[in-house]
């Protein structure tokens, strides 16, 4: 009867009893494709995993441009992802989206999460800080564009795979033995404005802007007409005359032109290694970028690309706990050396890249620290820290526009980047007086 009668009294508890609390799911947009894409899905994995309460779920919306538009506008609709992945030239656009946005700083002080702002590359975390030093977003792939060479093709040029040219006088030389010997494609660049407008101006001091490239207010301009911009883009026309330089299109497309092993040599970001290593049937080099020896002071250090997390602003206020929880996790020394290991972007924390040169990794794979060793080349000056222009998707596509009429023979450098510096000061202008 007892027996009975304690079961009868647990299934009553049991029917009363709370249910188990479900997880808070965290939306995460992002733009990894492909091998990154599932180095992303294992980082939320991996998170999931070491918790119960919150379950991150990574969902890939396309291209920087496309998940960047497709977040804007879902909060516009009111239904907002937790956090979306922006490219570094959407910066400044997103700082200027007050109420958008939940700095990451203020979020994680709230959270009670632990955060040290100095722990990450000065290189990474000074392009996204307000002008206190805030961090606004989280940093998460950071890269640099680098210059690879396919050893294989080298080879069979007779030319030393051990010897990638430094400048572009050596690789004007390069080149030339490189066709002579049969190869249809010598050399192809991804992000043409990010490596040979943005990247070029860093890694030789010049502005690419004023007001410190932006960094020091909106009412900047720009300054890509420069004698030594009209002279590089004048260059890479000539190439493409001669058969040394084929041009791929925007974005990552020349990725694929050098990983099949179409192009023996590539300017692209070093994150380009995780499908390189996964496509690549050949030997491969990775190195410091190209530079003019006439321009003064280069080289001097290149600047980041990639992306940060943005966390846009949330009805449901607790999820914020859940979102801290994740950036500590995902900025933990651990997950950010494999994220750097597996795919070539530079490692966000000093303790990351410590403990991928205490396991003795660099030794074993030359190359995989050119990213940090390059961004990091000399001090950082005000030409070289970054930029920061208000709707610079937008001026970033004109730029491109006015060198694809150069590359296409349709018009000379000079015309286009006086044109480029034209029309992206108009852009510039109406930022300024929509954010007054």
């Amino acid at each position: 009867m007892k027996i009975k009668m304690l079961a009868a009294a647990c299934a009553v508890a049991g029917a009363f009893a709370a249910p188990a609390q479900a997880q808070t799911e965290i939306q995460w947009w992002h733009s990894m494709g492909a091998a990154l894409g599932e180095r992303t899905n294992e980082i939320a994995a991996g998170f999931n995993a070491s918790q119960k309460d919150y379950k991150v779920v990574a969902v890939y919306k396309g291209s920087y441009p496309e998940s960047m538009t497709a977040a804007i506008a879902a909060f516009r609709a009111g239904n907002p992802p937790h956090i979306v992945q922006v490219f570094e030239v959407g910066t400044a656009t997103m700082m200027a989206a007050k109420g958008a946005v939940k700095p990451v700083y203020q979020m994680m002080k709230e959270a009670g999460e632990p955060f040290d702002p100095k722990r990450y590359l000065p290189a990474v975390a000074g392009y996204y800080t307000d002008p206190k030093g805030n961090l606004l977003s989280m940093p998460f792939n950071s890269s640099t564009p680098v210059f690879y060479v396919n050893k294989d093709a080298f080879k069979k040029a007779g030319l030393d795979p051990e010897k990638a040219p430094q400048t572009w006088k050596e690789f004007a030389v390069v080149a030339g033995k490189l066709k002579a010997a049969g190869q249809e494609c010598v050399y192809t660049t991804s992000w043409p404005s990010w490596v040979h407008i943005e990247n070029f101006s860093a890694w030789h001091n010049l502005p690419i802007g004023t007001k410190s490239n932006g960094f020091g207010g909106m009412d900047t301009r720009f300054t890509i007409n420069s004698p030594q911009h009209v002279k590089h883009i004048s260059m890479l026309a000539d190439f493409g005359k001669k058969g040394w330089f084929t041009y791929a299109g925007l974005g990552n497309r020349g990725d694929a032109r050098f990983s099949s092993g179409e192009c023996s040599m590539f300017t692209g970001s070093s994150g380009a290694q995780a499908t390189i290593r996964k496509l690549g049937k050949f030997e491969y080099s990775v190195n410091f970028l190209p530079y003019h020896d006439d321009i003064k002071g280069a080289p001097q250090n290149s600047i980041i690309g990639g992306a940060t997390l943005w966390v846009l602003s949330q009805k449901d206020k607790s999820v914020y706990k859940g979102i801290a929880r994740f950036f500590t996790y995902l900025s933990s020394t651990e997950v950010q050396a494999k994220w750097h290991q597996d795919t070539g972007y530079a490692p966000i924390t000093t303790a990351a890249y410590e403990a991928t040169k205490a396991s003795g990794y660099y030794e074993k794979n030359p190359g995989t620290d050119v990213s940090v060793r390059q961004l990091n080349y000399k001090a950082p000056t005000a030409n070289s820290k970054g930029l920061r222009f208000g709707n610079f998707v937008q001026g970033r596509a004109l730029i491109e526009e006015e060198m694809e009429g150069v590359f296409a023979g349709k018009k000379d450098a000079k015309t286009a980047m006086n044109e480029a510096v034209k029309r992206g000061n108009d852009i510039l202008i109406k930022f300024q007086a929509a954010n007054k």
